[in-house]
């Protein structure tokens, strides 16, 4: 993808902080918007905002639901999955109710979205997915019960939509940010590296969307960080990480 004007997307997870931001970026662009949430009244006050844009709210945790409005919104040209949920929480404080709802939201909730347009895309020989995941989703972190994991499983799905749809005409890509200035990141007690506005961002998930590079992370150095820690020692890590960790 060179270029976004003309083209139509599907963003999901559209009505708060980054996935906002990416909306408002795109229609500068020249995009036609499908936007998507549970939120209806705030998918409303953005679409005030955007010259070519229009609402379809969604519960991605609900199946059903996720399949008529995909086929309400018939042909598309990409998908971004932006849908997330976070909750704080160390296995010592297990809350069953809210760990389900970040892994139905985080990962569930992309595959339900997923297995209503890659089928269309595959069919016609072209279409354009954005996952965005998180670094959080390269090792196990404290208090991440359910972010971190589903967020490894929305990873490991990339991974595989990459191998699979080589030579299909369909392009996959995975960004993974750091901490970003957001209502999610607002629940955390602990400092957070390199700290982004949502506006810097969205910049960045659409500088990656100009591109068919499968992965980006951001922000550098504190990406690499992370990165890192995927390959060392399980032992040198559980020493290192003293403090609770997470990102969004």
């Amino acid at each position: 993808m060179t270029g976004f004007s003309g083209k139509t997307y599907w963003l999901v997870g559209a009505s708060e902080g980054l996935g906002r931001e990416i909306a408002r970026q795109l229609s500068a662009g020249g995009a036609h918007l499908i936007l998507s949430a549970r939120n209806a009244e705030r998918l409303d006050s953005l679409c005030d905002e955007l010259p070519k844009a229009r609402a379809m709210p969604v519960d991605v945790t609900d199946a059903a639901a996720v399949r008529r409005i995909a086929a309400e919104i018939g042909d598309v040209d990409g998908v971004i999955y932006n849908a997330g949920t976070y909750t704080p929480m160390r296995t010592t404080e297990w809350d069953s109710d809210a760990a389900l709802a970040m892994c139905e939201v985080n990962f569930t909730g992309a595959m339900r979205v997923l297995g209503e347009i890659v089928p269309g895309f595959v069919q016609k020989g072209r279409g354009d997915i954005t996952l965005v995941g998180s670094l959080a989703g390269y090792r196990g972190l404290p208090a991440a019960i359910g972010y971190g994991a589903s967020k490894a499983a929305l990873v490991s799905l990339a991974e595989t939509m990459r191998f699979d749809l080589k030579g299909t005409g369909v392009v996959v890509r995975l960004v993974n940010p750091g901490f970003i200035a957001t209502r999610l990141t607002e629940k955390n007690s602990f400092g957070m590296p390199m700290l982004m506005t949502p506006e810097d961002a969205a910049n960045r998930v659409l500088k990656a969307m100009r591109t068919p590079r499968f992965r980006t992370d951001f922000p550098a150095p504190f990406s690499w960080f992370i990165r890192i820690l995927a390959y060392l020692p399980d032992l040198v890590v559980y020493r290192c990480l003293k403090s609770g960790v997470s990102t969004r």
